[in-house]
Parts: C-alpha cells; structure tokens; sequence
C-alpha cells in the first residue's frame, strides 16, 4: 500500500517508492533534489500549521511544502 507524507509522523522512517501523477518537468526536480525511488529518509518535524515538513535523506536536511510532497509515494521501513 502506498502512503503520502501525510500519513506519518515525526520520527518516522520510509521509502519513496514513486511519484503519484505529477507532470514530467515537477518529477524532474524532485529527482534533481534526491528524492529518487528507493531512497529512505526519515521525517525530522512539522512546520507548526503542517506546512512546510521537514525530512532527512542523504546526509541533508530538506523542506518539502505540502502539495510538493503530496506527489511522493511511500512505503514504511
């Protein structure tokens, strides 16, 4: 089953697995920033309203806005 951002919480692990129907140039920049298909990452925090969210991949820090990262597919490691 495949889950969004949304669905987890802070301190949580998990894996992208894909990119829900987000257009080729939006992919393309998510993957220039490391978001790749079976890349882990772990959530660090929420912004206090929920928007931005924070999560570490790679060694590095990255905030994703909500509708930015409503297009990644997850799976819980």
């Amino acid at each position: 089953m495949s889950l969004n951002l949304k669905h987890l919480a802070v301190g949580d692990l998990a894996k992208i697995t894909g990119f829900d129907k987000a257009g080729k140039a939006y992919r393309k920049k998510l993957l220039a920033m490391g978001l790749t298909p079976g890349t882990p990452f772990s959530v660090t925090r929420f912004a206090p309203m929920g928007d931005p969210v924070e999560i570490k991949l790679r060694g590095f820090s990255l905030t994703l806005r909500k509708d930015e990262a409503a297009v990644l597919l997850l799976e819980r490691v």
